[in-house]
């Protein structure tokens, strides 16, 4: 997957604790939550799977789409990733 502006959603566990980020590159991005190579939020509630992703044309619009589900309550943002798979399993295999 090339470098393009993506939304993730990271979750520690089916129905678990759930992060919702932005990036340019979301390999990266993924491999830093899944190492614990930052401190912070995502590894202290041990959030390594990603669960849901969407690429966007542009950074400011990934912004915007990541602010908005931020704003989400927390049963519209599981109803999002059942949509697309309701196993809840790891899709970073599919930006390798």
């Amino acid at each position: 997957m090339s470098k393009r502006p993506c939304v993730s959603m990271l979750a520690s566990r089916r129905n678990g604790t759930l992060y919702i980020g932005v990036t340019s590159d979301l390999g990266k991005r993924v491999w830093t939550h899944k190492t614990g190579a930052v401190d912070g939020f995502t590894k202290q509630h041990a959030v390594r799977t990603l669960v849901y992703f969407e690429i966007h044309a542009t950074m400011a619009a990934a912004i915007e789409r990541e602010k908005r589900l931020k704003k989400w309550k927390r049963r519209w943002k599981l109803g999002l990733i059942e949509e697309t798979h309701q196993e809840w399993e790891d899709l970073a295999s599919l930006i390798a």
